[in-house]
């Protein structure tokens, strides 16, 4: 204690044991001043004061509050400070409370209406006005008083830094029972928490405390429903007990809680802006605790509902990988300003924090174990399979952005193995599997066509198919077409002996005529033993050359590439519908109409059902429907709504920092110069005279301008 002092003379040090002694003493003789600075939640019945008007009968000291009630109607409440001002009236539920699972063993308060906690300052009253029937009404007020923390990051904790619940003081006795754990976080749900949003830092710390004893005490949770809370300031707080790099189930949207982290920006933001801070916390937060779960967050899913007010149990829920609470229930939450950017906070996440790996996976069939994931860009990577002792017994490797890699596991000893995908200074993905064992009986694992369906009309597009078929040993292969009533049209292979693993093969369909056909597949070994598979292959001309343009376009309405055009070619009349996918999940159907013959031009603004479509990669597939049956085709694109950043370094020689391959116009004292950027990054711009005047304009591949950096050196 004495070696932080420092260096101090006598009379120093004596005055310090001095004042020490007499704190000591001080507490020692109040027992009752700490007493009542501890944390508390005091339940009143508020009684009939006349004219709908409730209010308590006796005085409380609180700095949080929040009504239940029983009944249809509806609550406003105001509450009095201790100077003798009463506030402005609330609404006491201004949007549904969150809530956890139906079928949770949380059940909380029922048959009561739960109203949101409002932090309300140094207050000893309250009152409530009611609109329609209400039989039964109670205030939970909560003393929090103010805390002023100190933001160390204990050591176990990965960036970003988060404010463990020990520090802001969480009550761990009030907790009601251990927490539960999902297999896996799928997405993230992102809150605010409602009130005011003028409150300080020191308040900040006291009003999560003051919603923990109000979900425990007052709504009956296990603890506080939320797994993080953010500040304006941009500090983030642990929330739910059990572990921030751990999959707590929370109670913060029912029939959503298994499987997502919910994340509660403190305030109101229907109307007002969330802080730059607050935004750039909740996008490092989101990032780190994603990439835990090799989780995309700005990919689609589908979730199957656990069952809300809004979506029945069972129905299955597409889903952004960083949802807002109003997606899960009838709810205004998150506010429709911090709703509003929330496409942009997944954007910013997904780039944070380096190459990632999303979505791994293995799956076993026979004796092939194929293990698959996606990367946040392309790189080299591996696979690695380790069995139970923890020695290596398979490694595959391969680059890009798809990890696909098989491995034949017949022949080791069955049991349990580990499988690791490592790709450059991403966080590994790990998971196990079962598999070995003897040599695997002859079967044709797999067999697909892509595409299922051709237009072998000679325009590049869709004129033959790649059949993929995976045998579990070596046999005799013949791969044949055809038609409806058995006959063979066409043999692809004919009795090739081939090995155990996957093959593929090109079908050319120029030779085929419109119509439905089935490809046929027999293997057999030397044995005699024999195995088929049949899929289907259909034919059809009717579509012919699809185009997108441009390939990136910018649905924001500056007059520069707003609108996407589809180019597609009928050789008969038909029906088409165009779906935008992206990742294989549907997204939006900008077109379902007739057209005849002949080609045919559709101009897409980029607006769905639920607003304009999110920037990222997408897939326009031409769908036309017509004598011979469907066939259809996609070209790919980008939305790009972003402007792009640049910025004139400092220093000797000139270079510019730009955030996105991008088209860079400049002006050098005087002289127009344009230099194409393929990287992102800082580019070095080679330039013999003293560069004293220099204007730069960043242009990316949709159309979006920078705005001018400006750069003059004087003297």
């Amino acid at each position: 204690m004495f070696a932080n002092w420092g260096v101090v003379t006598l009379e120093a040090l004596v005055r310090r044991l001095l004042l020490t002694f007499i704190a000591v003493a001080t507490l020692a003789a109040a027992p009752n001043a700490l007493a009542a600075s501890r944390d508390r939640v005091t339940t009143v019945e508020l009684a009939p004061s006349g004219a709908g008007t409730f209010q308590s009968r006796a005085a409380s000291r609180f700095t949080l509050a929040g009504v239940h009630w029983r009944g249809s109607g509806t609550v406003r409440f105001r509450t009095r400070s201790l100077d003798g001002r009463w506030s402005s009236w609330r609404a006491a539920a201004p949007e549904a409370e969150d809530g956890p699972d139906e079928r949770s063993s949380e059940r909380g308060r029922k048959g009561w209406r739960l109203g949101n906690p409002w932090w309300v300052g140094d207050s000893d009253r309250i009152q409530a006005r009611v609109t329609g029937s209400v039989t039964r009404l109670r205030a939970h007020l909560v003393w929090s008083p103010e805390t002023r923390i100190p933001l160390r990051v204990p050591a176990a904790t990965v960036a970003p830094p988060i404010v463990p619940r020990t520090t802001w003081g969480a009550d761990e006795r009030i907790r009601r029972a251990p927490p539960t754990y999902a297999s896996d976080v799928r997405f993230a749900i992102v809150h605010h928490t409602a009130g005011q949003n003028g409150y300080s830092r020191s308040e900040a710390p006291a009003i999560v405390k003051g919603i923990q004893l109000f979900h425990v005490q007052g709504n009956g949770w296990n603890d506080i429903g939320y797994n993080f809370l953010v500040d304006r300031f941009g500090t983030i707080y642990e929330g739910r007990f059990g572990g921030v790099d751990r999959n707590v189930v929370g109670a913060h949207a029912m029939g959503f809680n298994t499987g997502a982290v919910g994340i509660a920006l403190l305030g109101t933001y229907e109307d007002a802006a969330p802080s730059a801070a607050a935004q750039d916390a909740i996008a490092r937060l989101i990032a780190w605790r994603l990439d835990l779960a090799h989780v995309d967050p700005t990919a689609f899913l589908t979730f199957i509902s656990g069952g809300s007010d809004r979506y029945a149990s069972g129905i299955p829920v597409l889903l952004n990988g960083i949802s807002g609470h109003r997606d899960t229930g009838f709810t205004a939450c998150p506010g429709d300003v911090l709703y509003g950017r929330l496409g942009t906070i997944a954007s910013v996440t997904r780039g944070l924090g380096g190459l990632k790996i999303f979505e791994p996976r293995a799956t076993v069939a026979g004796s092939a174990v194929r293990v698959r994931a996606r990367l946040s860009e392309p790189q080299g990577w591996a696979v690695a399979v380790e069995g139970a002792s923890g020695a290596g017994v398979a490694r595959g490797s391969g680059s890009g952005t798809a990890v696909d890699w098989t491995w034949d596991s017949a022949g080791f000893p069955p049991g349990s193995y580990r499988w690791t995908v490592s790709a450059g200074s991403a966080r590994p993905a790990v998971g196990t599997f079962r598999a070995g064992g003897g040599a695997a009986p002859l079967a044709i694992e797999t067999l697909v066509a892509e595409p299922e369906a051709i237009s072998p009309n000679g325009d590049g597009q869709a004129d033959a198919t790649t059949l993929t078929y995976r045998i579990s040993a070596s046999a005799n292969v013949t791969i044949e077409v055809t038609d409806a009533i058995g006959g063979v049209v066409s043999t692809i292979v004919d009795r090739m002996w081939t090995g155990a693993g996957q093959h593929t093969v090109e079908l050319d369909g120029a030779a085929l005529a419109d119509g439905s056909f089935n490809v046929v597949m027999t293997a057999r070994t030397a044995a005699g033993a024999s195995v088929q598979k049949v899929i289907p292959l259909s034919v059809n001309r009717t579509l012919g050359l699809v185009t997108g343009a441009p390939v990136a376009f910018s649905p924001n309405g500056d007059g520069r590439r707003d609108r996407l055009t589809v180019t597609f070619a009928l050789a008969a009349p038909a029906g088409v519908r165009i779906r935008v996918e992206r990742e294989g999940r549907w997204v939006a159907t900008p077109l379902l109409a007739s057209y005849p013959t002949g080609t045919q031009r559709f101009v897409w603004d980029g607006m769905r059902g639920v607003g304009l479509v999110r920037d990222g990669e997408y897939t326009a597939v031409v769908e036309a429907t017509a004598g011979p049956g469907a066939i259809s085709f996609g070209v790919p694109f980008a939305v790009d709504s972003t402007a792009p950043r640049v910025r004139i370094l400092a220093g000797a020689g000139l270079r510019v920092n730009v955030n996105e391959p991008s088209v860079l116009t400049l002006v050098i004292d005087g002289q127009a110069l344009r230099r194409e950027v393929k990287r992102a990054g800082v580019i070095r711009i080679p330039w013999a005279g003293p560069a004293v005047r220099v204007r730069v304009v960043a242009w990316d591949a949709a159309g979006n301008s920078s705005g001018p950096a400006v750069r003059v050196r004087r003297g």
